[in-house]
C-alpha cells in the first residue's frame, strides 16, 4: 500500500536535487546576500554617476573565485555577495552546438575535468564535466550557462559580460532576451562596438577602455553619450593626473584593475604576515577611481567599505 505514496515523492525530489546540486555538494555560504538591484536601465546608469560619494562595491572579475569556490559560477558568485557589495565581471563562451556557457579559457583542462576545446563541445558534454577552484581540486560545480546566470542575477547584482569569442550583437540579444538591461552589461574593445551596440540598444550599458586623453577625446566624437559606459583606465592610475577628472565631469564613472598588481602583493603579505596593502587599495579611490576590478572582491570591499554606512545617492540600489 506504500509503494504508491513513495514513487510521486520520489519524482518532485529529482527535479530539486538536480537544481540543487552545486549548493548542496559544494561549500554552502550564508544565506544572506549584499544585493544589488539597479531596478531599470535608469537606475543603472543613475548607480554608476559619480557623486563625490564613495560608489560601496567592487568589480570581482571572473566572479570572485577563491579556495573552493571556481570561476565564473553561479556558487561563487553567491558566495561573493555574502562578503561584499560587488557587481561580477564574467566570460561567454559558444558551444559547438550555438549555446553560450561561462568559462574563461577557450580550453577545458585549466578550470574544468575536461579537456579540448570549449568550442568542439556540445552542451550536454561540457555539463557532464565538474569545475576546479583556484588550486585545481575538483569541485561539484558545474558550467553554467549564460541563460542560468542572467536567470539567477536578476535582482542580485550587475553582470559584465566580457567578449571572449560572443561577439557585441549576440551579447546584446541575450541582454534582450531576458530583459536585463537594468542589471547586465558588455565589455566593447572598440569604439565601432559601442557606437553599434548604441545603435542596436539605447539602453545596453557598456565598460569601455579609455587609458589616456586621445581614447578620451576619440570617445567624445562617438556619439555615444558618456552615461552609457563605465570608463576602464587600466590596471594601474593613469599617468595624466587629470584623465579621471575629465571623465567624471563627463558624468562617468572610473575603473582600475589591479588583479595584476595590488592583489598579488595582498597575497603575499597576507601569507607573509607583514602590513597589508590596504593603504595602496584606498589611494586608488583618492586618486580618482571610483570602482576596483579585484580577483579579491571580498578581502578588497571589506578593507575599502567594512561596515560603514552606504552612501545616500546609492543607497535606493544597494539592499
Amino acid at each position: 500500500m506504500r509503494r504508491p505514496l513513495i514513487t510521486p515523492i520520489v519524482v518532485l525530489l529529482i527535479p530539486g536535487l538536480a537544481m540543487c546540486q552545486d549548493a548542496a555538494r559544494s561549500p554552502s555560504p550564508p544565506s544572506r546576500l549584499h544585493a544589488i538591484d539597479a531596478q531599470d536601465p535608469q537606475g543603472l546608469r543613475a548607480l554608476f554617476r559619480p557623486t563625490g560619494e564613495p560608489m560601496h562595491l567592487v568589480s570581482a572579475h571572473r566572479g570572485g573565485a577563491r579556495p573552493g569556490f571556481p570561476e565564473n559560477c553561479i556558487g561563487t558568485f553567491a558566495n561573493t555577495l555574502q562578503h561584499t557589495f560587488a557587481i561580477l565581471e564574467i566570460d561567454p563562451r559558444y558551444t559547438k552546438d550555438g549555446a553560450i556557457v561561462v568559462l574563461h579559457d577557450p580550453t577545458l583542462e585549466r578550470t574544468t575535468t575536461g579537456r579540448g576545446r570549449v568550442a568542439e563541445r556540445t552542451l550536454e558534454e561540457l555539463k557532464a564535466l565538474r569545475l576546479k577552484d583556484t588550486a585545481g581540486a575538483v569541485t561539484e560545480f558545474r558550467i553554467p550557462t549564460l541563460d542560468e546566470v542572467l536567470q539567477w542575477a536578476r535582482g542580485k547584482t550587475i553582470l559584465v559580460l566580457d567578449q571572449k569569442d560572443v561577439p557585441m550583437e549576440a551579447r546584446v540579444r541575450k541582454i534582450e532576451e531576458h530583459r536585463a538591461e537594468a542589471y547586465a552589461m558588455l565589455i566593447v574593445y572598440s569604439f565601432e562596438d559601442a557606437r553599434a551596440c548604441y545603435e542596436l540598444n539605447k539602453h545596453v550599458m557598456m565598460e569601455v577602455m579609455i587609458p589616456d586623453r586621445r581614447r578620451f577625446h576619440e570617445f567624445d566624437k562617438t556619439g555615444v553619450p558618456w552615461s552609457n559606459i563605465v570608463a576602464f583606465v587600466g590596471h594601474t592610475p593613469p599617468q595624466d593626473n587629470e584623465l579621471m577628472q575629465m571623465i567624471h565631469a563627463k558624468g562617468t564613472c572610473c575603473m582600475v584593475g589591479t588583479s595584476r598588481n595590488l592583489d598579488r602583493e595582498f597575497l603575499v603579505n597576507r601569507t607573509g604576515g607583514t602590513a597589508t596593502t590596504e593603504g595602496d587599495y584606498r589611494a586608488l579611490l583618492q586618486s580618482g577611481a571610483d570602482l576596483i576590478e579585484t580577483d579579491l572582491p571580498g578581502e578588497v570591499g571589506s578593507l575599502l567599505y567594512g561596515e560603514s554606512a552606504i552612501p545616500a545617492s546609492k543607497s535606493r540600489f544597494l539592499k
